[in-house]
């Protein structure tokens, strides 16, 4: 009987020792074999042990180091892009508001000089809560003389080419340029208007060069040189050019219609 015991007790303990547990003091033979078979029970549900566990492990490792190194790179970028962003919308907006306070300064000085006694100005138009789509924008306002403030749009035809071409003239002075195209923005002006857009031309020639498309008489009279097309006896168009003195083309911009 003894050796009996001996031998289940050597038999429990090397099973402890399979099952890497470690018996307590004071546990009695049923209950170590009762630990004993729990752990058995354990040991068998886990499966066989897969001998390429710790390969595949360190390929996994090697990945996941991979991808959260992309995941650092792209929220380093992200950050950038959002700090690039910002500064790009503070920089655009101060240059806009440097950009309209000197266009507006130069509009109500040229649309005093075409509206004689009125004046003209630009303003911020805010969108109406109510529309969805409308956007934030730029209203020119003008006062022909002996008339009430009104925007481009309800003026006539010749105030608004007037507006059109203060507009212009006013984007010009805060940002000049070499030379200036305009293609027949006097068309709708009587001689009186048009002696006043003349008038701007010939202020503002010694700092750019102006070309002009025009079949108003006035306008070519004020002008340094003069391109035509005319079409010749053999039915080919021909391009004809002729230089006026400057002191004649002053005198007949000048000069009352």
């Amino acid at each position: 009987e003894l050796a009996r015991a001996e031998a289940d007790a050597a038999e429990a303990r090397r099973r402890l020792e399979a099952a890497g547990a470690e018996p307590g003091q004071g546990d009695d033979r049923d209950a170590l074999f009762q630990r004993a078979e729990q752990l058995e029970r354990r040991h068998e549900a886990l499966g066989r042990v897969n001998p390429l566990a710790q390969e595949e492990y360190g390929r996994e490792r090697e990945r996941l180091d991979e991808l959260s190194a992309q995941r650092a790179d792209l929220e380093a970028s992200l950050e950038e892009l959002g700090r690039l962003s910002r500064e790009l919308a503070e920089t655009v907006e101060r240059r806009f508001e440097e950009t309209f306070e000197a266009v507006s300064t130069h509009f109500e000085e040229v649309a005093a000089t075409l509206f004689p006694g009125g004046a003209g100005r630009l303003r911020l138009s805010e969108p109406d809560e109510a529309d969805e789509e409308a956007v934030p924008g730029i209203e020119v306002e003008l006062r022909p003389a002996g008339k009430r403030v009104a925007r481009l749009s309800l003026l006539s035809g010749g105030e608004k080419a007037l507006g059109a071409i203060a507009f212009l003239f006013a984007l010009f002075l805060a940002r000049p340029c070499p030379f200036y195209l305009l293609d027949e923005v006097e068309a709708a002006l009587d001689d009186t208007n048009i002696g006043r857009f003349v008038e701007l031309l010939r202020r503002y020639a010694d700092r750019a060069q102006f070309i002009v498309v025009t079949h108003q008489k006035r306008t070519m009279e004020a002008a340094d040189i003069l391109y035509g097309v005319t079409m010749g006896g053999d039915g080919v168009s021909q391009i004809i050019s002729r230089r006026l003195p400057r002191e004649a083309a002053d005198e007949r911009a000048l000069a009352p219609a």
